[in-house]
């Protein structure tokens, strides 16, 4: 299958070098394993596909949203389905500081918040093929009043928690088994002692 027929759809919305680039970069991307980063792309990228150049295509502005679309209509889009608009939060898991949007997200995977990023998707999904078409992707950022006002909340709930007393474990019973019996062999005596 050749990716840059696939992408032909997209010339009238970007320019030639972005989709050439873009190109470069699903090749890498289909082709790659582990954590996916610039780097390892241009590793993968092949010629053309330098680290210098993977920056330039994500420094640049696209309207994803339409991009999306057009290739949905061109290529997936099947008239005889019904399809359902479906939203869901992800949370990737990230470690740092310097990341754009790094924040504490709740991931229920892990049934606690945890530190990454978070971003909202908006898809189709075909209810036939029970399959999902991403429209649209949205990085969540935090503003500085909306972490503020969760860390007042968490705060709060830490106070008015009303602390565990902690519960004294049961002693251990003097009863002993028949292995503590004066009458068991010197080397067994001692060595096990029956919790009540």
């Amino acid at each position: 299958m050749d990716i840059v027929a696939l992408l032909q759809c997209l010339q009238p919305y970007v320019p030639a070098t972005t989709l050439r680039q873009c190109s470069r970069i699903v090749r890498a991307l289909l082709v790659m394993t582990g954590r996916i980063t610039m780097l390892g792309m241009s590793r993968w990228a092949g010629p053309g596909g330098s680290y210098r150049t993977i920056q330039r295509f994500f420094a640049t502005v696209l309207p994803w949203g339409l991009l999306f679309w057009v290739f949905f209509r061109h290529h997936l889009y099947c008239p005889g389905d019904v399809y359902l608009v479906a939203g869901d939060d992800v949370i990737v898991t990230k470690a740092g500081t310097c990341t754009h949007g790094l924040d504490r997200f709740f991931a229920s995977l892990y049934g606690k918040p945890v530190p990454g990023l978070a971003f909202f998707t908006l898809s189709l999904v075909s209810v036939q093929a029970r399959r999902a078409f991403p429209l649209r992707v949205e990085q969540v950022v935090r503003s500085d009043a909306e972490k503020a006002a969760s860390k007042a909340k968490a705060a709060a709930k830490k106070v008015k928690a009303p602390s565990a007393k902690r519960r004294p474990g049961r002693p251990i019973s003097t009863t002993t088994s028949t292995v503590n019996s004066p009458d068991a062999p010197a080397t067994t005596r001692g060595f096990v002692r029956g919790v009540g």
